[in-house]
């Protein structure tokens, strides 16, 4: 006689049914988590915009001057007459001075790390990177005003002997506290970020890209320029986007270090010019409240310009997204 034996139904222990169901309550609570973090994100950053427009608006309707154009900043007086053109211009320059010196030393330095150093170097390197990715920025001022600007003296000549002719660096025998000398001292402080970013970036690269480059004959230069270059050129942009803010909205390290003015020179070796954070720092205490809405209307185009920034670095990445990781 032929039976048929069916086969028992597979029962799920109760343990991991409970997991399971645990593990769907918790995805809709990580869901609403994060869901609610993006949007308080965006509820904070809308208040700030409408705080900063309101009190701009105020200010700039007491303003005698042209707020885009003027070279003055008189919130003392009445009328107030004030301007960010001279603002705009040191921001701008000290940050792209700061970007050209440090983003190729910062890659270099992550290179090096990543795919040069052995272990035993590497890793205390990272390490130090990564600590001086974490000084104040108090710090780095005081020591580009009481070491840096004095040793700057040599280099500010030898760039007037050879390139003095272009007046970008004519240089006039004054103390070196000029946009350069900013702009090199926030590369200084930049460097670690890019460096720290970059490096993590490098790392991911699949090996398999570099061994196939390497069984094609490569050198170790051409393996970095054909498959750790287009892997991670849009890490190194965000990198590279991280140091430029925090170039922009540096404080402390660049009233240390600079001697405002509010005048537009030609030469970049000349002691003067202003930055947004640096002139809000320089003249927040003693500022009443008219002349704080006018050091807020400063502010509100510092937080357009950094939004500008990084809205165009999301935009490279995006049309270069067939060089990234994801596309890979």
């Amino acid at each position: 006689m032929k039976t048929d034996i069916e086969p028992a139904s597979p029962t799920e222990p109760p343990a991991l049914a409970s997991s399971r169901g645990t593990g769907r309550i918790g995805d809709k609570v990580f869901l609403g988590l994060s869901r609610g973090s993006g949007i308080l994100l965006l509820v904070i950053m809308a208040a700030i915009a409408v705080f900063l427009t309101v009190r701009a608006v105020s200010a700039i309707s007491d303003d005698h001057g042209n707020f885009l154009t003027t070279f003055e900043w008189n919130t003392s007086s009445r009328p107030m007459v004030f301007g960010i053109a001279v603002l705009v211009y040191g921001t701008i320059v000290s940050s792209i001075i700061a970007m050209l010196i440090a983003v190729p030393v910062a890659v270099g330095i992550a290179l090096f790390i990543s795919h040069y150093a052995p272990r035993r170097l590497a890793t205390p390197v990272a390490y130090v990177i990564d600590l001086l990715a974490a000084v104040p920025s108090i710090v780095y001022g005081l020591w580009g005003a009481l070491f840096l600007v004095p040793h700057l003296t040599g280099l500010y000549k030898w760039l007037d002997d050879y390139l003095g002719w272009t007046k970008i660096f004519e240089y006039n025998d004054g103390t070196p506290r000029s946009l350069f000398t900013v702009g090199i001292l926030l590369a200084i402080m930049i460097i670690p970020i890019v460096t720290s970013v970059s490096r993590e970036v490098f790392r991911q690269v699949p090996q398999m890209h570099e061994e196939a480059a390497l069984a094609l004959g490569a050198t170790r230069w051409e393996v970095i320029r054909m498959s750790v270059l287009p892997f991670g050129r849009s890490g190194i942009i965000s990198a590279s986007m991280l140091g430029l803010g925090r170039a922009l909205g540096e404080t402390m390290a660049v009233a240390t270090v600079l001697s405002p003015s509010y005048l537009i020179d030609t030469s970049l070796l000349d002691p003067g010019g202003g930055t947004f954070a640096q002139n809000i720092a320089s003249h927040f205490k003693e500022a009443d409240g008219p002349a704080r809405d006018a050091l807020i209307a400063s502010g509100l185009v510092l937080f357009v310009i950094t939004l500008l920034v990084n809205g165009a670095a999301r935009l490279i990445i995006a049309r270069r997204k067939e060089y990234s990781g994801a596309a890979a």
